[in-house]
């Protein structure tokens, strides 16, 4: 049900008894704090009234005074790697963690489970693993690699979100790059196929690209050793670079939509700009790790830091909360990527053989938010770049996910924007205790998390398996 179009609540509302009422001085409505009670009838916010109206409840929650209520975070690039590596994470642990830092709908990864997500019986596998075991809303990205330009319109008519490819080695043997030409034609597949269906261009497919450039990263030092300037110079600005040229250029030929994955490098915004001028379907996500730290803080040995494309330096950070503050970047998300430790730390530190990825899925909103503050930017800004906007690029917003408005799914988090905690890397939910941020002071404390108008309490498993809408269609199981 999109937003707008409450649940009908029938007969006078004095006779309504609703599910649940949420009353605050602080709640999060088209885009601004106000005093404000939000109904919840049947998993969906039914009204949003004055604080003063009369509402009868079944339950009531009351804010208090050092907490707001904000919709829940939708994040769309989780690596949950199950089946296959659930060694590495898991539906369970890692919906554990997204409600346990206000997230309440995610959009899983093709890789790193096993078999990835590139073809509708690999898709029916990890349905299969995730149903009755996940804790928030969970839907799933498809798959380009080489030779299965066929499977893409099939999983596309199976509800997958959009399709994920690398122009670089991905890690896993199983998800294998593809050349920019390899990518163009598969842009064009679903191009074609979206052009006979008809509809609303927003229900075009998507096109998500981890966009670093392999000729580049080839040319560049191999990486080795505990120095983090060393691995920092194997995957340079320049890598970013010629990838979203090649991302630009296809979307451009083909009219495909395109997004660009966990932007690093700032370098590589006044193209983005151009391009969008000039009407190419482009979009772009940048992440936590990359607004918080700089390449200048990371200790040589230190590979929970690793990530591809890398952590930059600090000129490269205060570019990039620019560039979303402009509007340039449009979203942020966490790649959560987890590891374990035998992973994590393989070779004592060496960056060249660690693997690259970091956990932050349950840390991601104090995070950003502790830098935002830090910057003067608003709260509200950064709900809408962690689940609004998010929200829209996979079709979810006007299904009701992404805003607290009457009709929206009864999705929402409570938080307190202004506790300060320290980072205990062993009370996190996800599945191994490793993150960059052990130890660090942060602000924003989630305190309850709903889905549905049910609060998440990590033992009863309520989330949905979400599938796209197709054109004219709705989102759903």
């Amino acid at each position: 049900m999109p937003p707008g179009d409450a649940p009908s609540i029938g007969g006078a509302e004095a006779s309504v008894v609703f599910d649940l009422v949420f009353t605050g001085d602080r709640v999060l409505v088209d885009g601004a704090f106000a005093p404000a009670q939000v109904a919840v009838l049947d998993g969906r916010i039914a009204r949003i009234a004055e604080p003063g109206a009369s509402l009868r409840a079944a339950h009531r929650v009351h804010l208090a005074d050092d907490e707001v209520l904000i919709p829940g975070l939708v994040d769309t690039h989780v690596h949950v790697n199950e089946p296959g590596r659930t060694d590495w994470e898991g539906f369970e642990t890692a919906t554990r963690a997204a409600a346990a830092g206000g997230v309440t709908t995610i959009v899983d990864m093709p890789l790193n489970s096993i078999p990835p997500t590139t073809s509708v019986s690999a898709l029916a596998v990890k349905r299969a693993r995730a149903s009755g075991r996940v804790f928030v809303d969970v839907g799933f990205w498809g798959g380009i690699v080489p030779d299965n330009e066929s499977d893409l319109l099939p999983l596309a008519a199976e509800g997958v979100f959009g399709f994920k490819c690398f122009l670089v080695d991905s890690g896993v043997a199983e998800f294998p790059p593809v050349t920019a030409e390899q990518m163009e034609r598969a842009m064009s597949v679903l191009a074609r196929g979206a052009g006979s269906a008809g509809g609303d261009a927003d229900d075009d497919p998507l096109v998500i690209v981890h966009a670093e450039d392999a000729a580049v990263i080839g040319a560049s030092p191999h990486p080795h050793g505990r120095a983090y300037v060393d691995f920092l110079a194997s995957r340079p600005d320049a890598a970013e670079g010629a990838a979203i040229a090649a991302v630009i250029d296809a979307a451009r030929r083909t009219g495909t939509r395109a997004h660009i994955l966990h932007l690093s490098s700032s370098a590589a915004l006044d193209a983005v700009a151009r391009a969008r001028a000039d009407g190419v379907r482009l979009t772009v996500e940048t992440c936590p790790h990359y607004l918080a730290l700089t390449a200048e803080q990371v200790p040589d040995g230190a590979t929970a830091y690793k990530c591809c494309p890398p952590i930059r330096g600090a000129a490269n950070r205060d570019a990039l909360w620019s560039a979303l503050e402009a509007g340039v970047i449009d979203m942020i998300v966490s790649d959560h990527s987890p590891a374990p430790a035998a992973v994590k730390f393989a070779g004592d530190g060496d960056f060249g053989v660690a693997w690259g990825g970091i956990a932050s899925l349950q840390l991601a909103l104090p995070v950003v938010w502790t830098e935002a503050r830090r910057r003067g930017v608003r709260l509200e800004r950064v709900v809408e770049w962690m689940s609004a906007a998010p929200a829209r690029l996979v079709g979810l917003a006007r299904e009701g996910k992404g805003a607290i408005a009457e009709g929206a799914d009864a999705d929402l988090a409570i938080l307190a924007p202004d506790d300060a905690f320290t980072v205990d890397a062993a009370a996190l939910h996800h599945r191994h205790p490793i993150t960059p941020y052990a130890g660090r002071e942060l602000v924003g404390v989630v305190r309850a998390t709903y889905l549905a108008g049910r609060e998440v309490d990590g033992t009863v498993a309520r989330g949905r398996l979400l599938r796209r809408a197709g054109a004219g269609g709705r989102a759903g199981r």
